[in-house]
């Protein structure tokens, strides 16, 4: 009941912020172009400072460790090229396969990872680390496969599409956010109050601005005609990938806090930033959304399930 509790706690305060901004959709508060805007918003601004401050809050010097930041980078490769060889073979030519493959890799790692740590250990001195070696390349791969099944592009010959994809990668405002926060935290650089206070104030609307977006833009008749893409994405992001990655995690063995770390990054539920940037790439995001809600409404069962079964074991 305790792990039920921490678990509804951690995930239905999204839901509900999600939920009010479907409400302000139907009450006609904000439109589509408003939502437009807001994502754009959150794309360009509030998100990046969000990864700026974290790891720029973060000392890299003290809490290093080598084999723990290239296995969440490793497993975060494989399991995008596994998804994606899978999507390949059953969504070829379904302008679906990019918010797919996004939807089913791409773990609320910055946002829902540290506040789950935190509430678990007290404090969360890995999770800049699990940041640093999974998220800049779940940006990285996410533009790269929703710049190649872009729907307005479709037409577009191979060289300009790597051209883009290139382009994409090297002006992502979520990426330059992290490399500018990493690069703060190795230089040990002192912001001024003033400064790191307004950072703060952009860093703390992040989130809920996103939730607000997503929820407004939620279209549930059209969701439903998705809903096997929808679950069977669910599954792999919340059970899958923890089924094959968590053992070899153990198997090299990660304990406690790591280990707390690494079955976020696999097995949270699909960080809100996935329909942000399918937005702003041109696609649709029905699909993106409906995961996204779909696996926040389930991890309080899966999370919960994942704890009670590492603590049972003596893992955690």
């Amino acid at each position: 009941m305790e792990h039920l509790l921490f678990s509804v706690n951690a995930t239905l305060p999204i839901f509900l912020v999600m939920a009010v901004g479907w409400c302000l959709r139907r009450l006609n508060l904000m439109d589509s172009s408003f939502v437009d805007k807001l994502n754009a918003i959150n794309y360009k601004l509030t998100l990046p400072v969000l990864l700026f401050t974290d790891m720029a809050g973060a000392d890299f010097f003290a809490v290093w460790d080598t084999k723990f930041v290239l296995f969440c980078f490793l497993a975060t490769l494989v399991s995008f090229f596994a998804i994606l060889a899978i999507a390949w073979v059953f969504l070829r030519g379904r302008s679906a396969l990019g918010e797919f493959v996004q939807g089913a890799y791409r773990s609320s790692a910055a946002v829902l990872g540290i506040a789950l740590i935190q509430n678990i250990y007290g404090s969360a001195t890995i999770a800049p680390l699990m940041i640093l070696g999974s998220v800049p390349l779940y940006n990285v791969l996410a533009v790269c496969v929703l710049t190649f099944t872009d729907p307005e592009n479709s037409g577009r010959p191979d060289m300009k599409r790597i051209g883009k994809a290139v382009r994409g990668v090297l002006t992502n405002p979520l990426i330059i956010g992290i490399a500018l926060g990493f690069a703060a935290s190795l230089l040990r650089l002192d912001l001024p109050k003033v400064l790191d206070k307004t950072l703060g104030y952009f860093a703390g609307i992040a989130t809920p601005l996103a939730l607000l977006a997503l929820g407004a833009g939620f279209e549930g008749r059209k969701a439903l005609s998705g809903w096997k893409l929808t679950l069977v994405a669910s599954f792999i992001k919340l059970v899958g990938l923890g089924a094959i990655f968590v053992p070899i995690a153990l198997g090299l063995g990660f304990r406690g806090e790591q280990l707390v770390g690494l079955f976020v990054m696999l097995c949270a539920p699909t960080t809100v930033s996935c329909y942000v940037m399918a937005r702003n790439l041109h696609h649709e995001g029905v699909l993106t959304s409906s995961i996204v809600v779909s696996t926040t409404l389930l991890s309080s069962v899966t999370l919960t399930a994942w704890i009670w079964l590492l603590r049972s074991l003596g893992y955690l």
